[in-house]
């Protein structure tokens, strides 16, 4: 039997073992999945080596760490600067990131993206400013402080709460993890509101409840998203790396996305 997990901290509310259990159960595989709760990132792969796990996903607060303690990585994990899924072959631990194509299968159904600002400027946020980048959209991404930005200013806008100029966007993401344990928003209110004002559609990685940011876009009309398709899609991307990209991905889409109709 194989065995995956899901590290992070918070853990608890993580319903990717639901999620791959009735994929796995599903498609007649002879695995299991769990979830791991790890306060330091910096063992992560001990952990993983000590539980002898055949793959994993990896979530806030940890995604870093996953691609710096790997022995290889993927070029979107690389060019996200982190990583969110674990296999083990060969003896080896292999990096990538589904967060990205995930996100970007989420979207769709926003149609062409010209514009987004990216609240946040850890392993997330990221994946997605790289992923919207290489979809030809002018990326602004906003944090609270400075330093984290420093990872993304070659590349990217960048902002801190203080400099920040107020202007729409298309597409608005919430990349932290502000408003999973309570109802506080990613950004001051003071900012959030005028931006959302003007722009169009609002989208937060947070999949499990309905977040003050997406409550505040949608009393100002925006079309909003939670992360619920983002984190099946990632899901499926990473199954499917599990068993070295040789299951059906429909087949697997299906399955996962029955639990999310309980």
């Amino acid at each position: 039997m194989q065995t995956f997990a899901v590290f992070g901290n918070p853990v608890e509310h993580s319903i990717s073992p639901r999620l791959h259990n009735k994929a796995l159960q599903d498609l007649g595989l002879d695995a299991l999945y769990t979830r791991v709760l790890l306060e330091d990132g910096s063992k992560l792969i001990s952990k993983f080596r000590a539980l002898k796990l055949d793959g994993a996903n990896v979530t806030v607060p940890h995604k870093e760490y996953a691609l710096k303690l790997a022995d290889e990585a993927s070029q979107i994990a690389m060019r996200s600067g982190s990583a969110n899924t674990l296999v083990l072959k060969n003896d080896k631990i292999l990096a990538y990131n589904t967060d990205a194509p995930g996100f970007m299968r989420a979207i769709v159904p926003f149609g062409k993206i010209k514009t987004a600002l990216i609240i946040g400027a850890g392993g997330t946020a990221k994946a997605l400013s790289h992923a919207l980048k290489d979809n030809d959209t002018e990326v602004t991404v906003i944090n609270r402080s400075k330093e984290r930005l420093a990872d993304f200013d070659k590349e990217f806008e960048c902002y801190c709460w203080d400099d920040f100029k107020v202007k729409g966007y298309d597409l608005i993401v919430n990349s932290t993890s502000a408003g999973l344990r309570d109802d506080s928003l990613p950004a001051p209110i003071e900012i959030l509101e005028p931006v959302i004002k003007q722009s169009n559609f609002a989208f937060d990685v947070i999949y499990n409840q309905s977040t003050a940011f997406l409550n505040l876009a949608q009393a100002n009309n925006l079309t909003c998203k939670n992360g619920a398709d983002m984190l099946l899609f990632q899901a499926v991307l990473a199954l499917n790396l599990f068993y070295d990209s040789s299951l059906d991905e429909a087949k697997i889409e299906k399955s996962m996305r029955e639990i999310f109709k309980l």
